[in-house]
């Protein structure tokens, strides 16, 4: 089987060999470095293998992969004959493009329901209490056949929640209106980071991320995330919840020929910066058990100490860019990325991190039987397809070609939790008024005023007692006086040993 060739060095080349594509990767290097062009070249690699990609592109240079480079010139050339590239050609790649806004690519939606009580409460980061009470609103939703699709059907069924606490807490368990307003208050948070756009139908199909174009040539899927970026929570919900909802779907394959998917998340710092230990936790879970469901996932980030040393050390597959030790933050990356190759007694690997060109990268990959390889100094291959952004025709283009465009552009919202709440609150509404539009009136009929009267003498206002009530009091104290003088009697004489 065909590897990818990731660099070539004067005397040897660095290839990733598809059976330990899902032992996942990390791309590491300063700005400008050329990791995005690492990343094009196994994107690419994986492409021709027929592997479906995901990509999200955080700075709009990746859409390049859907355009085929221009004629090559002198300096292409010979850097292609350096490389022992004599096939090398300009070509376009299959690709879908995607955003969570629906601006740039097609919408990206997922429903409450899919993304869970589990997941949404620690994205929320509801505490043990709060967490709690989500998981029995998402219980009294199912029990009563309501649908959570969207951020609206989540709210009103928390404000029916609150509405109906004594009810559900004796059925269900206690939940409290502290708790409830906690949510929404969390809830309110992710709204403003455009998760309401995120949340709703048609729902993202994972098989539509996983397809071959008509020759057999993997669809890679790029994501626009440049905007995404900014909203750091919602990048990382959605990110979570794709990777979840793979593993949660996809049948256990073991190790196969080549990954079933692979992912690449660009700009990887963003995932992790600020992140709640809860869903840390989660997202190295998923990463370590996802490889058995044949799914690849590929880091890319200035730093590998940008990514937990727990998800690291699952890495296998690395490519390191320059880094410049400016600062003493910066000699210890170097020193730990250095720490996690495999050692080349011909190379220095802390010199040779500060000292790369633009391009050039120090390399290691899988072997045989998952053991790496010692590290190599490499110029990084280059890839067929444009190495920079395209223009918004370019790119409507290709979105028009799109096979899934029809299924995804246009929302959809079905009857759900929002509706059938707010028609049960009209029915209730509706039903008080017939009957008390229903109950007789006396108001301006003759002899009205005198029966108000009367009944007012009898009975009372709200500010004077009537005559009933006073002749109820007076028997009532009149017999309490009597009754208690008799019961005190028979006391003191059962006391005193007196006469009844």
């Amino acid at each position: 089987m065909s590897q990818i060739l990731i660099g070539r060095n004067d005397t040897t080349g660095v290839s990733l060999d598809p059976r330990y594509g899902n032992r996942h990767g990390m791309i590491a290097g300063a700005t400008g470095t050329g990791k995005s062009v690492s990343l094009m070249v196994l994107a690419e690699g994986f492409s021709r293998l027929g592997v479906p990609c995901f990509l999200a592109d955080a700075k709009g240079d990746l859409a390049g992969l859907a355009m085929a480079a221009g004629e090559p010139g002198d300096k292409l050339k010979a850097r292609l004959e350096k490389l022992k590239l004599s096939d090398w050609k300009p070509q376009a790649n299959p690709v879908v493009f995607w955003d969570l806004y629906g601006k740039l690519g097609h919408p990206v939606r997922a429903t409450i329901s899919e993304m869970g009580p589990t997941l949404l409460g620690r994205v929320l980061e509801l505490n043990d209490t709060q967490q709690g009470v989500l998981e029995v609103v998402f219980k009294v939703a199912d029990d009563q056949g309501l649908l959570l699709l969207d951020l609206a059907d989540l709210r009103s069924m928390l404000g029916f929640a609150s509405e109906n606490a004594k009810t559900i807490s004796a059925q269900y368990g206690l939940i409290s209106p502290q708790s409830i307003a906690a949510i929404q208050r969390a809830l309110l948070k992710l709204e403003q980071d455009g998760a309401d756009q995120f949340f709703g139908e048609p729902a993202l199909d994972l098989v539509d991320l996983m397809r071959q174009d008509m020759s057999g040539r993997g669809v890679i899927n790029v994501l626009a995330a440049d905007q995404l970026i900014m909203k750091p929570k919602l990048y990382s919900t959605f990110l979570l919840w794709l990777l979840s909802e793979l593993f949660e779907q996809l049948p256990e394959v073991g190790d196969l020929d080549q990954p079933k998917l692979v992912f690449f998340f660009d700009e990887a710092h963003l995932l992790f910066d600020d992140c709640p230990p809860a869903l840390r936790q989660r997202v190295e879970q998923v990463v370590r058990l996802i490889r058995s469901k044949g799914v690849g996932v590929y880091f890319c980030s200035q730093n590998p100490d940008d990514v937990p040393g727990e998800i690291l050390g699952q890495l296998g597959n690395r490519v390191q860019h320059a880094l410049r030790a400016f600062t003493p933050r910066d000699q210890k990356a170097v020193k730990a990325a250095a720490e996690t190759f495999v050692a080349n007694p011909k190379l220095d690997v802390v010199e040779a991190i500060t000292q790369l060109g633009v391009g050039e990268a120090l390399a290691s990959t899988l072997g045989d039987g998952g053991v790496p390889a010692p590290v190599q100094q490499v110029l990084v291959t280059t890839p067929c397809c444009r190495i920079g952004a395209i223009t918004a025709e370019e790119r409507q283009t290709v979105r028009m070609r799109s096979p899934v465009g029809g299924k995804y552009d246009t929302p959809v919202n079905r009857e759900s939790a929002a509706e059938k709440l707010a028609a049960r609150a009209q029915d209730k509404a509706a039903d008080a008024e017939k009957v008390a539009t229903s109950a007789p009136s006396t108001a301006g009929t003759p002899g009205s005023a005198w029966g108000e009267a009367v009944h007012d003498a009898l009975f009372g206002t709200k500010r004077r007692q009537g005559m009933i009530e006073a002749l109820g009091k007076s028997a009532v104290r009149t017999v309490g006086n009597q009754l208690g003088r008799q019961i005190l009697r028979g006391v003191l004489g059962g006391i005193f040993g007196g006469k009844r």
